[in-house]
């Protein structure tokens, strides 16, 4: 079965963002566990977190993905970057107790920091988070649309291999990857991005699509999402992955400005859908 989703609001609680999955035929999800732009994280009720488990298996919306807040930035060497560890600390944890798997974060960037010191601030923090939260979450890497951490495979494969911890997955949005000048407009070139993940760090830690089309040319370094065949992506590259025997085991999440731009909705994952072949 493939897994398709959206990124929904948690307005009214948790277990609100399953009914909107229901509401526009999805199958997964991924979610804020808070306000994304605030340091400020919920107080969060023991019967919140069970009807939300509860229910997730009822519909069967599985996996389920938290997305880090907006702030983090983990090779800061100032308070931002301790307050990084500390809200992703709290959340992984907070994401075994609702049974998600894990949280898809921005790593962040160097600023005017040097890159080969804040380099090792940022594996320290991600090594701090990883000692400090339980096993069954994991931290998601989200490859990045340019001038950040994260923008091409290769950063992401030496921060993997550096730390070597299997809880250190990848998600890649095909957005980000389109601005920092990655194709996948072809099976061939969808290929090569498997077969590198493969090679370098294994294809088990690709656990997520993030699937986005693109408001900006190729290569622009620029990160903004468009709908699903109204960007410069087009729909050729989703119709690889969705289709592609390897990629389409793969949950994928849509974050999308929506058609009547109030964010993801039944129409984008209807074309996405539309895009699967029948066997």
């Amino acid at each position: 079965m493939i897994r398709l989703g959206a990124h929904l609001s948690i307005s009214g609680g948790y277990d609100k963002a399953l009914d909107r999955s229901l509401a526009i035929g999805a199958n997964t999800l991924q979610i804020f566990s808070g306000s994304p732009r605030t340091w400020k994280r919920p107080e969060t009720a023991s019967e919140q977190l069970t009807n939300f488990k509860t229910k997730k298996n009822t519909l069967d919306i599985n996996p389920v993905f938290f997305h880090a807040l907006y702030l983090v930035n983990l090779a800061s060497p100032t308070e931002t970057g301790q307050k990084s560890v500390d809200t992703l600390i709290w959340e992984l944890n907070l994401a075994a107790k609702m049974d998600v798997a894990g949280s898809v974060v921005h790593l962040g960037s160097y600023l005017k920091n040097n890159p080969q010191t804040t380099f090792q601030v940022l594996i320290d923090n991600l090594s701090l988070i990883l000692d400090s939260t339980p096993n069954n979450v994991s931290l998601i890497i989200e490859n990045s649309a340019g001038h950040k951490i994260g923008q091409t495979p290769d950063e992401i494969f030496q921060i993997i291999n550096q730390l070597k911890d299997p809880r250190l997955k990848i998600c890649w949005d095909t957005c980000h990857g389109f601005a920092a000048g990655i194709d996948l407009s072809t099976v061939d070139k969808l290929d090569r991005l498997l077969d590198a993940i493969d090679q370098n760090v294994g294809l088990e830690r690709l656990v997520l699509w993030h699937l986005n089309d693109s408001r900006d040319p190729f290569n622009s370094k620029r990160d903004r999402h468009a709908n699903i065949g109204e960007g410069y992506i087009g729909t050729q590259t989703f119709a690889n992955i969705l289709n592609h025997p390897v990629a389409n085991k793969i949950p994928a999440i849509i974050e999308t400005p929506g058609f009547d731009n109030k964010g993801p909705d039944k129409k984008n994952l209807d074309i996405l859908k539309g895009l699967i072949k029948k066997a």
